[in-house]
């Protein structure tokens, strides 16, 4: 989220408001997801085939749903930028990717030493 406000005040502090705007309302929005993943996730142990299928496909729509208004409010609104917001939706995916491929190359340079 951090990654998200600092480049969305840079992309204010350029003249660029619609892009900082589309950002981080999108990156707030791909966090709560990611929260509801969290959560959702223990309800779905310990319960019959039909029960967690069914939630998790209620879970699933639902999550997708949340995702679309960050989307459907860059299209409807000009204040903010579209490309931003899909930028913003996988954040946080960025983030956990880059994370994990700065410790690969982290333990090949440290076998390598």
């Amino acid at each position: 989220m951090w990654m998200a406000i600092i480049i969305g005040l840079c992309f204010f502090l350029a003249g660029q408001k619609p892009v900082g705007k589309g950002l981080v309302l999108s990156a707030i929005f791909s966090i709560v997801n990611f929260i509801l993943i969290g959560q959702t996730l223990p309800l779905r142990l310990a319960r019959s085939k039909r029960k967690t299928f069914f939630l998790s496909l209620g879970s699933i729509f639902f999550r997708y749903a949340l995702m679309a208004i960050p989307i459907v409010v860059a299209v409807k609104f000009d204040q903010f930028d579209l490309v931003a917001a899909i930028v913003g939706l996988f954040m946080i995916q960025y983030v956990i990717l880059a994370d994990h491929f700065f410790k690969l190359i982290i333990s090949f340079r440290n076998k390598e030493a």
